[in-house]
């Protein structure tokens, strides 16, 4: 009677697990690849459009469209940018005209993809001041750092604002422990850029996950002590409607890692300090930072 009741228990589990399998399966659905990719091209000079190649910003923006298409990735120079709404913008920076391939990939339900890629010709004359560049470089290689020790040196404020950590300005060393305050970031005459982790990073919930690094704690919004190693990018300099900007490369950033662009506007500098902000990934928020010399 026990072997029976055991051979019974036997074939309710396999019905069961068989059951559960099935309607796992359900729920996956179709893994369609999007198809009939578009893209656009719009050349932006003082905030207004222009006809190709530009009149020498060297600013675009790149809008893409696909059947079946829920998210876009753009690859330009290097730099990869993950946008839902499907476009991005980026500024080239090589003086005179050149022509560059810009990379859509769009990706369908289960995370296929399709990509598409076409050559853009782009026009830029912007030559950064002498001073700038030997503020950032010291003319040959110099360190920065975030101004822990002072307040303000980290903050947020709304999209597009004008005033410094207007909405939320940390304390002097308040982000202590976080793996931020030992990042060092060195800018190299020859446009190499090489940041210093220490092993770990600071930055912003989900966003951060397009470093590919591991681990940290999340505090609310924020997470802490993200594993991520050393690295080497390019940075270069442009001035969009006559604003300064620094641009990195790849997924390169400062301070706290927020996805976006990884263009920081120059609010304000001197000698030996300066005040830098990027809108990040989500559209949310401008981030503020204080750096000075190592």
């Amino acid at each position: 009677m026990k072997k029976l009741k055991n051979i019974i228990s036997f074939f309710l589990i396999t019905i069961l697990a068989f059951t559960s399998c099935q309607e796992d399966d359900l729920t996956i659905g179709d893994l369609v690849a999007p198809s009939n990719i578009e893209i656009t091209v719009t050349y932006i000079d003082n905030d207004t459009e222009s006809p190709a190649p530009g009149l020498g910003s060297g600013e675009i923006k790149v809008s893409a469209t696909a059947d079946n298409a829920t998210a876009y990735q753009f690859i330009i120079q290097g730099k990869t940018l993950l946008q839902k709404a499907g476009s991005a913008s980026h500024t080239f920076t090589t003086l005179g005209t050149n022509t560059y391939a810009v990379t859509v990939v769009a990706y369908g339900t289960g995370g296929v993809s399709s990509s598409k890629t076409i050559e853009v010709e782009a026009l830029a004359l912007y030559e950064p001041p002498a001073d700038l560049i030997t503020m950032l470089t010291s003319n040959s290689s110099r360190t920065w750092r975030i101004s822990a020790e002072s307040k303000p040196h980290f903050g947020l404020g709304p999209v597009g604002g004008g005033t410094p950590f207007e909405w939320y300005s940390a304390g002097a060393n308040d982000k202590d422990g976080t793996g931020m305050y030992d990042d060092r970031y060195t800018f190299n005459i020859d446009g190499t850029f090489t940041a210093v982790t220490n092993g770990t990073v600071f930055g912003r919930e989900v966003l951060i996950d397009e470093l590919g690094g591991s681990g940290g704690t999340a505090d609310g919004a924020d997470i802490l002590n993200y594993v991520y190693g050393d690295y080497t990018a390019q940075w270069s300099l442009t001035a969009p409607s006559g604003v300064e900007t620094i641009s990195l490369s790849g997924l390169a950033f400062i301070g706290y890692y927020t996805g976006g662009n990884h263009q920081y506007i120059i609010h304000s500098r001197s000698a030996n300090e300066m005040v830098l902000t990027t809108t990040d990934g989500n559209n949310g928020f401008n981030w503020w930072f204080t750096l000075i010399p190592e």
